[in-house]
């Protein structure tokens, strides 16, 4: 990764990979702020671009190992029990650590830091690199009729979440839907389902725990961080 340059980097309320959504505009109220490295903290370059309504981020997944190739992958959405072939998935395991989110535009600032690009719809952990910025067309990227092959066998309506209110009034007030929103798309790898045992998320300063029997996920406690 030595020839590409990283132009900024999104900060978001996940300070690690746990928990963060699997696709890009799954959860819809997630948030983001891009922040320009110095060298590219320039109002031209975003000139234009508040014309659009999505926008392509292109990034880095970080501690991915890529020194081995594999032809195959278990996708999580498939139980991690059935391979399929590595350029077939959206695995971060391939050759290039490389990912590709479609975001909501919701906003420029122009601040001390430069000009702040704020999104939603992220599915990146906090400081994640950026390599490259470019608007959504509708007209040459939407294909509304497109299969979504075995992904779109095994898509999943959500967990019922029950988060106590004293619990989830621990967090700011815009950040409570987006927390239900995060633990309804069931953060657990596909592979597990033990119903005694605790997980705990990352997210917007506090440690989420919960456990998860059949479609219901309980919040037990929210611990700072």
């Amino acid at each position: 990764m030595d020839n590409l340059k990283v132009i900024a980097h999104i900060h978001t309320d996940f300070p690690e990979k746990f928990g963060v959504p699997r696709q890009s505009g799954v959860v819809k109220e997630l948030t983001g702020r891009i922040v320009f490295t110095p060298e590219f903290r320039s109002r031209d370059a975003l000139k234009g671009m508040e014309e659009f309504d999505y926008l392509w981020l292109l990034w880095e997944f970080e501690g991915v190992k890529t020194d081995t190739f594999s032809p195959t992958v278990r996708p999580p959405r498939l139980g991690g029990n059935e391979t399929m072939g590595v350029f077939a998935t959206r695995s971060p395991f391939r050759p290039n650590p490389i990912g590709l989110s479609c975001v909501k535009l919701e906003g420029i600032e122009y601040t001390a830091e430069g000009p702040v690009i704020n999104v939603s719809g992220v599915d990146m952990r906090d400081n994640t690199p950026i390599f490259d910025i470019k608007p959504y067309l509708h007209y040459a990227d939407a294909h509304p009729e497109a299969s979504n092959g075995f992904a779109g066998r095994h898509i999943e309506e959500g967990l019922t979440v029950i988060f106590p209110e004293e619990l989830l009034n621990r967090f700011p007030a815009d950040k409570r839907a987006a927390a239900i929103a995060v633990l309804q798309q069931d953060p657990r790898p596909h592979y597990q389902d033990d119903p005694e045992r605790l997980y705990g998320v990352s997210f917007a300063g506090y440690d989420i725990k919960f456990k998860v029997r059949g479609n219901v996920l309980t919040v037990t406690d929210a611990v700072g961080l």
